[in-house]
């Protein structure tokens, strides 16, 4: 008797695709993976199915798991500054894809992080990604540990650059924002329906910014 695929299964023999697409396929479908199960959560087996490769397909393009993680967090950001630039209406010689010390010109720290909840509150799948990864990459022995590592400083940086106008202690306004931000983001993840993201942050924010002033 034929033996029926298994539920979730995919064909391998689905239509070729440019390099670039499929490139971009594997690393959509690895940030979906690692957003459910985190990274060493997953399969690259799980991955390949999903595409309609194998595994030495999904590691041709990438050569490694661990490249491949590096990979999804790249065009992640890349994709995010995009995004943002779209919310505020800024060129990307204002706000490039990755932020100086000095933080992107063109914008205000609240207006910066306002915009960045809204974009956010659209997508809450990326937004887990980056709570999983970001939890799980303390640990130093991570691949992704460097990467958060360098992400938080030059957040921390340019926030601290922007709030310079605002207050005599523009790096502890800067770590406060970044703090209620990813408090927020985790509880508007575990219970949805209980926290309106935009409207949370919007009252914090409030609170933050009217004490700097």
């Amino acid at each position: 008797m034929k033996r029926r695929p298994m539920a979730g299964s995919y064909r391998r023999d689905q239509q070729r695709l440019p390099a670039a697409e499929r490139r971009r396929q594997i690393l959509e479908v690895t940030a979906a993976v690692i957003a459910e199960c985190g990274f060493w959560g997953l399969s690259l087996q799980d991955v390949a199915d999903r595409c309609g490769l194998t595994v030495p397909g999904v590691l041709r393009h990438f050569g490694s798991k661990p490249g491949l993680l590096v990979a999804v967090l790249e065009h992640r950001d890349v994709e995010d500054a995009r995004s943002l630039r779209e919310h505020l209406g800024v060129t990307e010689a204002e706000m490039p894809d990755e932020w100086s010390e000095n933080g992107p010109a063109g914008v205000d720290l609240r207006q910066l992080c306002l915009a960045t909840m809204r974009r956010n509150a659209t997508q809450p799948e990326i937004v887990r990604l980056f709570a999983v990864l970001k939890a799980e990459s303390l640990t130093p022995s991570h691949p992704a540990h460097e990467h958060f590592a360098h992400r938080q400083h030059n957040a921390l940086a340019a926030f601290t650059a922007l709030a310079r106008d605002l207050t005599d202690e523009p790096e502890t306004l800067a770590r406060h924002i970044i703090a209620m931000m990813d408090g927020l983001q985790d509880q508007w993840l575990r219970t949805p329906e209980d926290v309106d993201l935009v409207r949370e942050w919007e009252i914090a924010a409030a609170l933050l910014f009217g004490a700097a002033t």
